[in-house]
């Protein structure tokens, strides 16, 4: 049985009381792709949207096995001893069958979930650009809303382009490991660009020295890159989520980031630019929404996608097509 819907008011009153049950149904309430519930949460982050903005958001991502979980939750308890409220928005492999995430997240970060100053959200990224799942961004709103001071967005990692979640934070952490091997060679230059800092993971035991020559190497190459247009270079560190060594200094760098962006205007310049971009993406997003729930769309892609299917219709012209149709039905 579906459950029932709270009112505009419910939702908005219980995400700023930092209601933690309401958070999370406001969130399942912004993911639904029912477009009665659509209507709904527009009217909800109308109202929450000007009590957000208060937080301090960070991108990370890296390849699977370099222990983002792990880090997080160690990451996390330095934060919440320092005072600060985090949420985390783990954005999980999604089933290509069901389109349901696999929540393997929260179940990894045991100590983080169970602390009542953290909270975590697993979703599924389904087909969304870089692992990003296409609500991230509101459920990471209504967080700051009820009062996350701190924002983890973690990506899937798996190579995709992390375009999506470098629009949306205001620092990009990339985690890497030391001595992986040529295979990460491909994605290095292309997030290397993008990220604000590099962290040598796993720093322990054994790994210690070759994570140190990792970050010299890493150090090296990045002289390399112009500086960013915000004038920051980008920072290689080491640490040890196992250990907790290194993460003090991470979050100091962090820290040291965000106040000279804060002092030279790019802070709140990046995150205007990401509003602007945030609106065309969810124009792009109702249009697809909308052109594929059109029965007349429906009925004409069941009638014809076999013949696209076997090569006996163009799939450019049946495409355009459909457009027309569309706009046709928009039209009358």
């Amino acid at each position: 049985m579906k459950r029932n819907r709270l009112s505009v008011d419910q939702y908005v009153s219980g995400v700023l009381k930092g209601d933690r049950m309401v958070l999370s149904r406001a969130i399942t309430l912004v993911e639904s792709t029912l477009e009665s519930d659509q209507l709904l949460a527009e009217k909800v982050m109308e109202q929450v949207i000007p009590h957000s903005g208060k937080s301090i958001r960070i991108g990370i991502t890296g390849v699977p096995g370099v222990g983002k979980s792990t880090f997080i939750e160690s990451f996390g308890d330095i934060l919440l001893e320092a005072g600060y409220k985090l949420a985390v928005l783990a954005v999980d492999p999604s089933s290509q069958r069901s389109g349901g995430s696999i929540l393997g997240d929260k179940t990894r970060m045991e100590k983080l979930s169970a602390d009542k100053r953290a909270y975590i959200r697993p979703s599924p990224a389904g087909s969304t650009l870089g692992g990003v799942s296409a609500k991230t961004r509101e459920a990471m709103l209504l967080c700051e809303a009820a009062g996350f001071g701190v924002i983890f967005i973690e990506t899937v990692g798996v190579g995709q382009s992390e375009i999506a979640v470098r629009g949306m934070v205001d620092f990009f952490l990339l985690l890497m490991l030391a001595g992986a091997g040529d295979e990460l060679q491909g994605i290095k230059k292309g997030i290397i660009e993008m990220c604000d800092a590099l962290v040598i993971n796993k720093a322990d035991g054994d790994n210690v020295e070759a994570a140190k020559r990792a970050q010299r190497e890493y150090a090296n190459a990045l002289h390399l890159f112009p500086a960013k247009e915000n004038g920051w270079y980008p920072k290689v560190k080491v640490s040890s989520a196992v250990t907790g060594d290194g993460l003090k200094e991470v979050w100091q760098m962090i820290q040291e980031y965000i106040e000279k962006m804060m002092s030279n205007g790019f802070f709140e310049s990046n995150r205007a630019s990401q509003r602007v971009n945030w609106m065309h993406e969810h124009i792009r997003y109702l249009l697809e929404s909308r052109f594929y729930q059109n029965p007349k769309i429906k009925e004409l892609i069941s009638s014809s996608l076999e013949d696209v299917r076997n090569g006996n219709a163009s799939a450019i012209a049946f495409g355009r097509l459909l457009v027309d149709n569309f706009i046709q039905i928009k039209e009358r």
